[in-house]
């Protein structure tokens, strides 16, 4: 595939781009395969360039002989291009919106850039699995780096090496990861020092209307308490969405099967709640015109603060347990993506200065990494 397909008009004179807190801006827009360029006419030549994949949404308005594109980018910045012919603007906003869309990862900009600088470290090892786990000596006894998923086959959304109990062969880790959704069986996700006590997430138990067992999964749970230990499952999930979820073939973990483990709900909305208030919240935000009163209203009724309590109080919970009440903790909601990685992330930044430098949030992304399997 030739990005020139989608490209039905390269280069378009005489462009304003009007921009928040910013000079409206004329001159040159050109489409290119992975940017748009949009070059100024005056001395001091500025230009602006935006991936095409930073680009959310595309709204065209024509009006009379011309139109406006509104492009909605996915950090928040809206930038408005005024094009002097209707169908030069039809042609760009189709182009935006078919080379913002591309579904082949191959194609994206990452894999066609050339740096015009010597490159001094190769990202792909400025983390090491190796390396941060010998920074836990204290729990090197009873954990291990597992490299079960090295071809991401037993869950393809984990990093190639995960941290398991020492007592859990590879092979039960197999069969426990079929019993949970996307494969993405208990993993370490945290070790607290003060109180030697571990963060682990996961996504739900595939036990269904009938509660159906994995003796594997129950092993792999309850090696991490030891005796007279106790811990708590936290479950991102209202109970009656969890109960709701296994009547569709999800579930929870019962406490007949996991008995060291108390299950507490701290209901976080699901994603498409976010998008919507992060929508409403945003139009707040580009809404010059409306009053105190009336943007302060409009911020209320996105629920994006609502959003924002939510987490901080179960992440505060999850600390809260870790640290004072000196408790394991198992992280999980459905799929154990989204709500799950917010919860276990703030929690380690909570608990752990060192998760607060930069090498502390690295460690922290390098959990939450969704690997492609086939790349390196």
């Amino acid at each position: 595939m030739e990005f020139v397909e989608f490209i039905k008009t390269p280069m378009v004179n005489s462009v304003t781009l009007r921009r928040p807190f910013t000079p409206d801006m004329e001159g040159t827009l050109c489409v290119t395969g992975h940017h748009l360029i949009i070059s100024s006419r005056s001395d001091n030549h500025e230009e602006l360039w935006l991936l095409h994949s930073n680009v959310d949404s595309v709204e065209k308005k024509l009006s009379g002989s011309g139109g406006t594109l509104a492009l909605k980018c996915k950090d928040f910045l809206i930038l408005y291009l005024d094009i002097p012919v209707a169908e030069d603007c039809i042609n760009v906003a189709s182009s935006v919106l078919a080379l913002s869309n591309i579904d082949d990862i191959t194609l994206r900009y990452p894999f066609f850039f050339r740096p015009m600088f010597d490159v001094i470290e190769n990202g792909w090892q400025a983390f090491s699995a190796e390396t941060e786990f010998n920074r836990f000596k204290e729990c090197q006894e009873d954990w291990r780096i597992s490299y079960v998923n090295k071809d991401y086959k037993v869950c393809p959304t984990y990093p190639h090496a995960v941290f398991v109990p020492k007592s859990i062969e590879d092979e039960t880790i197999i069969k426990a990861a079929t019993f949970r959704q996307g494969g993405r069986f208990p993993v370490l996700s945290y070790y607290h020092k003060d109180s030697k006590t571990v963060m682990m997430r996961s996504s739900q138990p595939l036990s269904g209307p009938s509660s159906k067992r994995c003796k594997e999964d129950e092993r792999l749970v309850n090696s991490v308490m030891g005796m007279g230990k106790r811990g708590f499952i936290v479950d991102t999930r209202a109970q009656g969405v969890a109960k709701m979820a296994q009547s569709k073939g999800g579930g929870f973990e019962l406490e007949a099967h996991y008995p060291q483990w108390r299950r507490i709900h701290q209901p976080i909305e699901r994603r498409t709640s976010f998008h919507d208030s992060l929508i409403k919240m945003i139009e707040a935000c580009n809404d010059s015109s409306s009053s105190m009163d009336k943007w302060l209203s409009k911020l209320e009724s996105s629920n994006w603060l609502t959003h924002v309590k939510d987490i901080l109080t179960s992440s505060c919970v999850v600390a809260q347990s870790m640290d004072k009440e000196r408790v394991s903790v198992l992280v999980h909601g459905s799929e154990g993506t989204d709500t799950t990685l917010l919860v276990s992330s703030l929690a380690q930044i909570i608990l752990d200065h060192d998760c607060r430098a930069v090498t502390g949030l690295t460690l922290v992304d390098f959990l939450l990494t969704l690997p492609v399997p086939g790349l390196p």
